[in-house]
């Protein structure tokens, strides 16, 4: 596993130097691997069959419309915005999902509770059926986009009733997402391709939108359809 991890050239310095040169190249790989990873803080669960890490947005009620079942959570039809108790600014966001038949939904990252909506804080990572949702017409609106804001390949997701994989990097201004292993969007905020989108956008009106350094994980729930989630964690990016 740990040769497996090793980038190609350092992997290719340690098969053809002999003896204890090999060695010396494999101690040096093992320090930089170990160097890299320690740039990350520990993976957290974010959901544990229990919604002790969530609260509703704006409010201190329990959320509304969510099921817990099989370690699961679920909601079929319109329910309230989720949205961490804890706030995250450098962070990997990892979770699976599955999107019911016309389903619609996202997941928000740096949101903040200064407006009526987290979307009008918070930047987009897009859960869609993408062959039958209403939400489909354009290409920046697919699943895995970061909303309004990058044009995933259509086939990157896998058909309704399917497991999804997804990957949020937020690391200051350099936003990645990720969808089953295939890279959907890349940003950093602030750049002129960047402000290009936004002016573009219905992000506009909102002059905080995707300006904080910190905020809620938010999961949207305020939009009709089945959505499916497990396997939700997070680390710190140091």
């Amino acid at each position: 596993m740990f040769f497996s991890s090793i980038t190609p050239p350092l992997r290719a310095l340690m098969i053809y130097l002999p003896g204890m040169t090999q060695i010396l190249a494999l101690l040096l790989a093992a320090f930089i691997f170990q160097s890299a990873d320690q740039k990350a803080g520990p993976w957290k669960s974010l959901f544990d069959g229990n919604l002790d890490a969530w609260r509703t947005y704006k409010s201190g009620a329990p959320p509304e419309k969510w099921e817990i079942k099989d370690g699961i959570l679920t909601k079929d039809g319109n329910a309230s915005d989720l949205i961490s108790k804890e706030e995250f600014g450098d962070f990997e966001l990892e979770l699976e999902w599955k999107i019911g038949e016309a389903g619609n939904s996202g997941v928000f990252y740096r949101g903040t509770e200064e407006y009526n909506a987290i979307y009008w804080s918070a930047p987009e990572y897009q859960l869609l059926d993408n062959l039958k949702a209403s939400d489909n017409k354009r290409p920046d609106h697919l699943a895995g986009a970061l909303y309004e804001f990058s044009m995933p390949p259509p086939d990157a997701v896998k058909p309704v009733g399917e497991w999804n994989q997804t990957r949020i990097i937020a690391k200051g201004n350099h936003i990645e997402h990720w969808l089953n292993g295939m890279k959907t969007g890349e940003f950093e905020i602030g750049s002129p391709e960047w402000n290009a989108k936004l002016e573009a956008s219905k992000f506009k009106v909102w002059p905080n939108f995707a300006k904080a350094k910190k905020g809620h994980i938010g999961i949207q729930g305020n939009h009709p359809g089945l959505l499916a989630l497990r396997n939700i964690r997070i680390r710190e990016l140091l």
